[in-house]
């Protein structure tokens, strides 16, 4: 394959940091294999490099932009993909990279001439530099109505020059039309769509920057209207969205502490919007803007929220409220940051008690009286709370009152605590909870054979109800929660025996395979063998690649048990198993035994 003009690719920045050992390290070994087969299959388009970058498209599930630069002695990236996107070294990376290394972007393709180097954007820049002003304008134009980002950047760069001054009405449409993709924005397309909006404030970071604070005031605020009724169109599984907000509040704040806008009427504004938002903008106002605010604008916000709390009933246990996740979740946040603001301990208190509609909301005012060196009252409600909710209650409230109970030397109404919430729900998790209780005080022992004792009697109960239901599923019946137990303990040998006793989970059965493989290689076999069909059944390329894994572990045992020539046989019968899973047969083909 043809590469570089030699001359060309050493004088570049890029030649000591980027070759094909780079790439691979970078990538990892799958990602280097899947870049180097969309570079051999022509998907790598545009490569070009200038001013010591590359940039190339790459043709993945659609067309992704790759760039690839020196920073810091280092190489860095950035693709468009969403696996790129998360900061990965993703295969598009290696397929561009491999594209400049190569000196060709598509299999087989030659140069024609290895005296006649491709023109880079160096000579562009020099070809521009010396064209007709009036004709580059005309260019840029033409492809800015192809180019919606370019143009908004245009639009907005022009609004800031008109003869009337800045024209806000610019800067507002051209917002409306970065937010507004047209539809439902998928996963896919999030990240395109995100860069679009970035691009939108950083034009009014520019404007901040350039002395219009009180504009980007208006401007964040009409982007942040935008942005919210538009969250409920995106599939923003990365975040994408949640940045975006964060950004335009920062720079809303950075815009009042530079304009001073009047106090009163800001904390109406973000009193307002705080309350009946959905997406936290403008959470914890009073506390972030106080410096903008001052005594004035807190007073007003103040006000307005009183008024509000005066509205909200007041919730006891088995009590609810429509709005418990709404409208008054927020007012009783604005509420609590102004009591703490005020340092008034028995403020946050009042307004937590206002619901105690669950265990946790005891926990938290048991909480904040301990946090206020009041441990009486604070071991008052952890109990109150226990009274209100003796069953299923918040584990953490039992937990609070259990060390409580520890520091006041009351040990065995601490275990009590924690006895309760392992009967409620017998697990390794609670298991080592009891244990941690139990040795402060030195009972483990009897407190482990009960534990015990209640698992058994448990796991008995569960195996009767599932007889009697006939159902398989009605409820978890085998020893699985021992065994996991016993591993835990390291006891191995009294896990296998449970398992071989009352069954266990797959993960649970390969474990003990594991741990057993060296010394009892027989019990790890049919473990191996037994989990190969259910593995194969998931049907899909994961649940292949595992059954092939565990191919492997079959015939390291078979080959160590002296019974090696039993495996191509066993191989074959798996094979006739499962020969309708075509790219199971495909892994097969291509594994090495």
């Amino acid at each position: 394959m043809a590469r570089k003009d030699p001359s060309v690719k050493a004088s570049s920045p890029l030649a000591p940091f980027l070759d094909r050992r780079v790439l691979r390290r970078m990538a990892g070994a799958r990602s280097f294999e899947r870049g180097e087969d969309y570079f051999l299959n022509g998907r790598v388009k545009a490569i070009a490099e200038h001013k010591g970058a590359i940039t190339a498209k790459v043709r993945g599930t659609r067309p992704y932009q790759v760039k690839l630069w020196v920073e810091k002695e280092n190489l860095e990236y950035s693709c468009t993909c969403p696996v790129g996107a998360d900061g990965e070294f993703c295969k598009h990376c290696v397929a561009a990279g491999l594209a400049w290394v190569e000196g060709s972007t598509s299999k087989g393709r030659q140069p024609k001439s290895e005296a006649s180097p491709a023109v880079t954007m160096d000579d562009v820049r020099a070809h521009l530099s010396a064209q007709d002003k009036e004709g580059l304008v005309d260019m840029l134009v033409d492809h800015a109505m192809a180019d919606d980002r370019l143009r908004r950047r245009l639009l907005m760069k022009a609004a800031k020059k008109g003869s009337k001054g800045l024209n806000l009405t610019t800067y507002r449409r051209a917002i409306d039309e970065a937010v507004d993709w047209g539809g439902f924005v998928h996963y896919r397309d999030a990240y395109e769509y995100s860069c679009g909006i970035e691009e939108a404030i950083d034009s009014l970071e520019e404007l901040l920057k350039e002395g219009h604070p009180a504009e980007v005031i208006e401007l964040t605020e009409h982007a942040l209207e935008a942005v919210e009724e538009a969250m409920g169109s995106v599939d923003d599984s990365d975040g994408y969205m949640g940045g975006i907000l964060e950004r335009l509040q920062e720079l809303h704040h950075k815009a009042c502490k530079k304009a001073k806008p009047d106090p009163e009427a800001l904390a109406r504004r973000l009193f307002e919007w705080e309350l009946r938002t959905n997406h936290d903008t403008f959470y914890g106002a009073a506390e972030t803007y106080a410096d903008v605010l001052g005594e004035k604008g807190v007073a007003v916000y103040r006000k307005l929220a009183e008024a509000e709390w005066t509205k909200v009933p007041a919730l006891g246990p088995g009590r609810d409220d429509p709005e418990k996740y709404g409208k008054r979740f927020r007012i009783t946040r604005i509420m609590e940051t102004l009591a703490r603001q005020a340092g008034d301990v028995e403020a946050v208190v009042a307004v937590k008690k206002r619901d105690l509609s669950s265990a946790y909301h005891y926990l938290q005012i048991a909480e904040t009286y301990k946090n206020g060196g009041e441990r009486d009252l604070a071991l008052e409600w952890a109990e109150r709370g226990v009274k209100a909710f003796p069953e299923r209650t918040d584990s953490r409230l039992r937990e609070f009152l259990a060390e409580e109970y520890h520091r006041l030397r009351r040990h065995d109404e601490a275990i009590g605590l924690i006895w309760a919430e392992f009967i409620e729900s017998p697990s390794l998790e609670q298991f080592k909870k009891l244990k941690t209780h139990a040795d402060r005080t030195g009972q483990w022992q009897p407190w482990r054979e009960k534990a015990f004792g209640y698992l058994r009697e448990h796991i008995a109960g569960a195996k009767h109800e599932r007889q009697k239901s006939g159902w398989a599923w009605y409820r978890k019946a085998d020893h699985s929660e021992l065994v996991r137990i016993f591993l835990w303990e390291k006891d191995v040998e009294a896990a296998w025996r449970e398992a071989q006793e009352g069954g266990c989970s797959n993960n649970l059965w390969l474990e003990l395979a594991a741990k057993r493989d060296k010394a009892y290689p027989e019990d790890a076999l049919s473990i191996y063998q037994g989990q190969i069909g259910p593995t194969v059944n998931g049907k899909n390329n994961e649940a292949y690649r595992e059954a092939v894994g565990l191919l492997r572990k079959v015939h390291e045992l078979m080959v160590r048990l002296g019974r090696k020539d039993e495996f191509a046989n066993y191989l074959n019968e798996v094979r006739a198993a499962h020969k309708p899973k075509r790219n199971f047969m495909k892994l097969l083909d291509h594994a090495r035994w």
